[in-house]
């Protein structure tokens, strides 16, 4: 059985919208219907290139021709596009983080709940086959009972090759809510919810200025802390640490590894989808290649708001679903808070470890998925 696409309206057409355009074309059960912007000229040149009707902000949110929005804008406006879009009695797919606080964000939650209509949030990434499969090894028992993981994302700065970067550096953006997402809602996937953080955070005064676009040699001040690490206790009893960076030239360090009883895997980057998983086990006492076992195969930004479609036709809730995001939000919140206190901060939101991903292509909105 199959049902018409999800009818699309995507408000924000900045960098990122490019990776949701090009999977469009591979996901039968989205249809996008326009896009918006609060600069409507280019609105119409995306529009006009990817022949989709361009429409304002308000338009698009009241148009009967559309079942969800996708929502690209900027961190500090996920809020309250989120609530207008549902206030229309849309449903909803943002970009991460879910909002610049919990208590910004719940309501966000809550007002989806009340009106009956799906949330979902970024990063999808995790549906892809390389957390889905290392998901299946730790399932399986190949490295026996997990112990812990450990996980480094770092980089000099997204000054480097943004060509308005000046966002990162605020409110809303810093490595912990821009790239802390992909891998905080992959240990969540991976060992379910967490209960307890600590954390320490800094930043340098070294001065930073655009690099790259007609903004090149533009200062960027700085308002968030540029490199955070904490140490996150599961209810599960796994214990994993991250550290995430805008101050790091170069690395060595493993990017993300989980250790067990019966031995190690190195889980690909969550901000990739794709990448392949390896295992070392006591017994092989080498490193080898794991066959993809689960997630979507050549998958991308957009199968999350497909899977959310899946989700509608067959009666339940998103695998990246709000509830999950807002509490990967509360676990970044709280690290900020513990770095900030020099303490161990307790959570005050939980949510179900999602269900593993079956191996297949695409989300299907069928009665089989």
């Amino acid at each position: 059985m199959s049902s018409a696409p999800l009818r699309v309206g995507m408000v924000g057409v900045g960098t990122i919208s490019a990776q949701y355009f090009a999977s469009f074309e591979k996901l039968p059960n989205l249809q996008l219907v326009a896009v918006a912007d609060i600069n409507e000229e280019r609105a119409r040149e995306v529009a006009a290139e990817h022949g989709v009707d361009a429409r304002s902000v308000d338009d698009l949110f009241a148009s009967d021709d559309i079942d969800a929005v996708l929502n690209l804008t900027i961190p500090a406006t996920h809020v309250d596009v989120g609530l207008r879009a549902i206030e229309h009695g849309k449903h909803v797919f943002a970009e991460k983080p879910l909002g610049l606080s919990v208590t910004e964000a719940r309501p966000l939650v809550e007002a989806a709940d009340a009106a009956g209509v799906l949330l979902g949030s970024a990063p999808d990434t995790v549906l892809g086959t390389g957390i889905q499969t290392a998901r299946a090894v730790i399932d399986d028992g190949v490295i026996g009972d997990v112990l812990g993981a450990s996980v480094h994302w770092s980089a000099p700065g997204h000054e480097r090759w943004h060509p308005n970067p000046a966002f990162y550096y605020q409110p809303g953006g810093g490595p912990l809510l821009d790239m802390g997402p992909y891998y905080i809602t992959s240990l969540v996937t991976l060992f379910g919810p967490i209960i307890r953080v600590s954390g320490l955070a800094t930043r340098s005064d070294r001065p930073r200025t655009v690099a790259t676009g007609p903004q090149a040699g533009t200062p960027i001040p700085v308002a968030i802390d540029t490199h955070v690490t904490a140490l996150l206790e599961h209810e599960s009893g796994v214990s994993s640490q991250i550290t995430v960076s805008f101050e790091v030239w170069a690395t060595r360090s493993p990017l993300f590894e989980v250790y067990g009883t019966k031995g190690t895997l190195a889980v690909p980057d969550p901000n990739r989808f794709n990448d392949p998983v390896e295992v070392y086990t006591a017994d092989t006492a080498e490193w080898r290649a794991v066959p993809e076992t689960a997630g979507y195969r050549d998958s991308g930004r957009g199968y999350g708001l497909a899977e959310l479609a899946e989700a509608l036709h067959n009666n339940r809730q998103p695998r990246a679903s709000g509830a999950l995001a807002l509490h990967v939000l509360d676990v970044m919140e709280s690290i900020a808070r513990a770095a900030d206190e020099r303490s161990v901060v307790t959570l005050h939101t939980t949510v179900e470890r999602p269900e593993t991903v079956p191996l297949s292509d695409r989300p299907e909105a069928s009665e089989n998925s």
